[in-house]
């Protein structure tokens, strides 16, 4: 059975949305930025640096390795806001959504201490190596092999669809250590700069490059770079899906599409259809930020609920594309990608880049089928 049971922020969580709201309207004033679409935006340094000075990354981390300490629902708190602005997350949004709650929950003190203050500072870039060209939401058919040699691992194989791989620092890649089936799959830390790592950028219909292909030409991965178990790596990495699929990046990525066509001026409010759309819409999205903020609290409360997750997540990713659809029939018109109007702009790199959304952090058919099993061992 499912459980997402109802939830409200408390007035501290409150007090802190107002605080990020304050800073996004200082940093990103309106209209003197390019608003970007999910955890797809744009990658900037120098404003991850400034969210980890204000204890904005890292923020359930433990204390002594620079985190906050605060919970997964402080989080949410602070990454609904960055989401809803379209600000420029992409530097840091691997770090501190998943590679860092990672290495926290499976790695070594002394991992720990060595990539955990600068995902705080908002210092470090991360990307995961998961997907393969003959396995993609299929991780049990991954072919990408470490093998055992004195001092550590020989990593070969090729990863794709890998996002940030051309700027990150790290990966964290998922790889088969032997044939003992979802035993034989470990986790390893990979330096993006080690001999042997080729990343190959994949040019997207919009024209960007945030999807990789990246080849390990056997890389050395020394042992202290193993994250968790050896033959651990399918739990771990499962472990990691309700931090991927649960939060609000799956059903925001196209709400400053969304607020840029309320404001500028081509959204007939008075029209009967644009009301109705906004209302199942503006519906749509509170009934999964409650279904999300539920899941929150569960991981707070010590949970993992990888299923409920699935389920946010495939109602997301769908609503984002409805979204995308619906304001492109009611303009009628193709959008022009080169526009100086920066609603024309977003408008058309939705339309390219929405059919992506319900593939990315899993194909709907895979979510449902984690769904229906999970309802079915609750019975």
């Amino acid at each position: 059975m499912l459980t997402l049971a109802p939830t409200q922020l408390t007035e501290d969580e409150r007090a802190l949305r107002s605080q990020v709201r304050e800073f996004l309207a200082q940093r990103l004033p309106e209209g003197g930025y390019e608003p970007g679409l999910g955890p797809a935006a744009a990658f900037d340094r120098e404003f991850s640096r400034a969210l980890g000075a204000r204890g904005w990354l890292g923020m359930s981390l433990p204390v002594e390795y620079g985190g906050g300490g605060r919970s997964a629902v402080e989080r949410f708190v602070v990454v609904e806001q960055l989401l809803a602005a379209g600000a420029p997350v992409g530097f840091h949004w691997v770090a501190d959504r998943q590679s860092g709650p990672g290495i926290a929950r499976f790695g070594t003190a002394e991992q720990k201490a060595r990539f955990l203050p600068g995902i705080c500072r908002g210092e470090l870039c991360f990307a995961i190596g998961m997907s393969e060209p003959d396995a993609g939401s299929d991780l049990a058919a991954l072919r990408t092999r470490a093998v055992g040699v004195t001092g550590g691992w020989r990593l070969s194989g090729t990863k794709i669809w890998t996002s940030g791989a051309a700027h990150c620092d790290w990966l964290i890649v998922l790889c088969r250590t032997s044939d003992d089936g979802y035993a034989g799959l470990t986790q390893l830390l990979v330096d993006r700069r080690a001999s042997g790592v080729t990343v190959t950028p994949i040019r997207f219909i919009d024209g960007t490059q945030d999807f990789c292909e990246v080849t390990f030409d056997s890389v050395f991965v020394p042992a202290e770079l193993v994250l968790g178990e050896v033959g651990g790596g399918w739990a771990q990495n499962t472990a990691e899906l309700a931090l991927e699929r649960g939060g609000p990046d799956r059903w925001l990525s196209t709400l400053p599409l969304l607020r840029a066509w309320i404001g500028s001026g081509r959204c007939d409010r008075d029209d009967e259809a644009v009301r109705r759309d906004l209302g199942e819409v503006g519906a749509r999205l509170w009934a999964l930020r409650g279904m999300s903020l539920s899941i929150a609290r569960a991981v707070d409360a010590g949970a993992s609920p990888t299923v409920e997750a699935a389920l946010v997540k495939e109602m997301g990713t769908g609503l984002e594309q409805h979204i995308a659809a619906l304001i492109a029939d009611h303009t009628g018109h193709v959008p022009d990608p080169n526009s100086s109007d920066r609603f024309e702009r977003l408008l058309a790199k939705a339309q390219l880049t929405a059919p992506a959304f319900t593939i990315r952090g899993g194909t709907d058919e895979v979510l449902r089928g984690v769904v229906a099993k999970g309802l079915r061992r609750g019975r």
